[in-house]
């Protein structure tokens, strides 16, 4: 989870995803970020147990209807005319499919570096897929790399923890799942400590050693999530840099340190390493090091993410260019979704940035393109007010449950969330103070004669549900959570109003007719590029030239412009 990324777990799980359920059932240390903040920017995060959460998601996957799971590499994607037809497996099984979703993570042509050794892996221990990235490459896909890296893993024996600052869990923790209410698992500590200039120093002094620095790889890397010796060569201004000790699992010996991903040479990880405040004698149990993996560009891929160029091709998480789990599985989710409505002849879904972040990301992908590994944040959202992760499940779950795709457990509860909801909001709106009434309760509101209801109070910031009480006991028989989300709601109120109209614009921009005759040739800021697409593909309306590769909304917004000016000069 984290800022953003917790919105799209929670997207996920209000879709019927399984990302959430197993953050839950393996979470030992759950933190809300940016709590003291508005509802709209708090992230939700939890420190999973490594083995806990991969027996949560076998179980799940184990326990789905209709699935098969085969084990195995693929090595080729089967392709007749610009279509997928299956694909072939490594020891020669070959499957027939309409459609394939291809999740390469980190390993499609992966290649692991630490200092100056080089082998091939996508990760630590295992082998990349060498095979099936010749074959992106001979299909002509526009293709290139990116590089992710890991921290060293420490051994938690080895650690002083008496100079650690303690990272204590939320005492009122936020679940991922709308289904559950409280950790079904043992909370834990983490540990917080800090570099300083020494370990900077050696850092600097041995760049060189780096594969980073020394040239070997040409893959750009994560630019919010950088290796330490980025961070010490772009922030040389800080003394310090935060470093958290996370506990890989309840049983596990391991501590994974995150804040200082590195690709430098193993004897100088440890003698960096060993000048953090508590680290002094501990061991490495296994290396930092970077890993750099080939990538499609997205904006190969429309709004579905199916390929262009091949019918049935789906692609999703770091293949097309992201960072991390959260990102990966929002998209697995949307073309497992579309790759299967494909196959039993249904049409496609899309979500756009006014429903979801998971729209958001898409939207960003297949428009824009990436130059570095893309992350979600809540700033890349316009429309955040109303996309909060307090609200996904009532955003998104009418539409899960409209494709079918959610347990009858989930949409019971789902329905009988949406009753009591409907129940505090009619209280709210039903009872009613004056300001001078509202003031004998210690109330202090705005003294313009006009009676508030309980809902109009709620807007104010230093008004709670538990004020509310005092007036009006009926409060007290309604669940907390469902009260508190009838408070984030008044409280955005009026900003979420504008919204619909931005978001009711918006659509009606798409919406727009483009006319057969237009002539792209005279708008002059579109590049060369696109005006060709456009004179060729002669899109019916801007949503469907949204859809062209290499589409920006910048372009989008110039060609309404044209249209605009046009029916202005006829009408003059």
């Amino acid at each position: 989870g984290g800022l953003g990324k917790g919105h799209l777990v929670r997207e996920i799980d209000a879709l019927g995803g399984l990302m959430g359920v197993c953050a839950d059932k393996s979470g030992i240390q759950f933190r809300l970020l940016n709590r003291s903040k508005g509802p709209a920017v708090r992230g939700p995060r939890t420190q999973s147990d490594r083995v806990l959460y991969k027996k949560a998601m076998r179980s799940e996957i184990a326990g789905t209807r209709n699935l098969c799971v085969v084990e195995g590499e693929v090595i080729e994607i089967s392709i007749q005319k610009d279509r997928v037809s299956g694909i072939v497996m490594e020891d020669e099984r070959s499957f027939l499919a309409r459609s394939v979703v291809l999740t390469t993570g980190t390993f499609l042509g992966g290649k692991i570096y630490i200092g100056n050794q080089a082998s091939p892996g996508g990760r630590i221990g295992e082998r990349p897929a060498t095979k099936l990235a010749a074959q992106l490459y001979g299909l002509s896909l526009p293709m290139g790399r990116l590089k992710t890296g890991t921290p060293p893993r420490l051994d938690k024996q080895t650690i002083e923890w008496a100079h650690i600052e303690k990272q204590i869990a939320d005492k009122e923790p936020v679940m991922f799942s709308f289904m559950h209410s409280k950790p079904l698992v043992d909370q834990i500590d983490c540990g917080i400590t800090y570099t300083n200039p020494e370990t900077h120093k050696i850092i600097r002094d041995n760049l060189s050693q780096s594969a980073i620095y020394n040239g070997n790889i040409e893959g750009t890397g994560p630019r919010y999530c950088p290796s330490i010796e980025d961070k010490v060569v772009r922030f040389e201004d800080k003394s310090e840099h935060q470093v958290f000790l996370e506990p890989e699992g309840l049983k596990s010996n391991v501590i994974y340190p995150n804040g200082i991903s590195t690709s430098l040479p193993l004897n100088i990880q440890e003698k960096y390493v060993r000048t953090i405040t508590g680290l002094e004698n501990v061991k490495i149990i296994q290396p930092g090091y970077a890993v750099e993996y080939d990538f499609v560009d997205p904006r190969s891929l429309d709004v579905s993410l199916e390929t262009h160029k091949i019918k049935g091709l789906f692609f999703a998480g770091q293949i097309n260019g992201t960072t991390g789990y959260e990102e990966a599985a929002a998209q697995g989710l949307i073309a497992g979704l579309n790759a299967a409505r494909l196959a039993g002849g249904e049409h496609k879904i899309v979500l756009d940035r006014a429903e979801g972040y998971i729209g958001v990301l898409i939207d960003d992908l297949i428009t824009k393109g990436v130059m570095e590994p893309y992350r979600m944040f809540t700033s890349r959202a316009e429309y955040r007010l109303s996309l909060r992760a307090d609200n996904a499940d009532q955003r998104l779950t009418p539409l899960g449950l409209e494709l079918g795709v959610l347990k009858k457990t989930r949409r019971d509860r789902f329905e009988r969330k949406i009753r009591n909801l409907k129940k505090v909001r009619d209280l709210a709106n039903k009872c009613s103070v004056t300001p001078n009434e509202a003031e004998k309760f210690g109330l202090n509101v705005k003294k313009n004669g006009k009676r508030k209801t309980a809902f109009d109070l709620l807007r104010y910031e230093n008004i709670t549900v538990n004020d509310l009480m005092k007036i009006w006991p009926d409060f007290k028989n309604h669940d907390e959570k469902i009260c508190e989300q009838v408070s984030f709601d008044a409280r955005y109120a009026v900003y979420i109003e504008r919204q619909k109209k931005d978001i009711e614009n918006m659509r009606s921009d798409l919406a727009c007719k483009i006319p057969k005759d237009l002539d792209y040739s005279t708008i002059k800021s579109l590049s060369t590029e696109l005006r060709t697409k456009l004179q060729k593909i002669r899109p019916d309306n801007l949503d469907q030239a949204g859809r062209i590769d290499g589409m920006t909304p910048v372009a989008l917004t110039l060609i309404l412009s044209k249209i605009k000016i046009n029916k202005e000069k006829r009408s003059a």
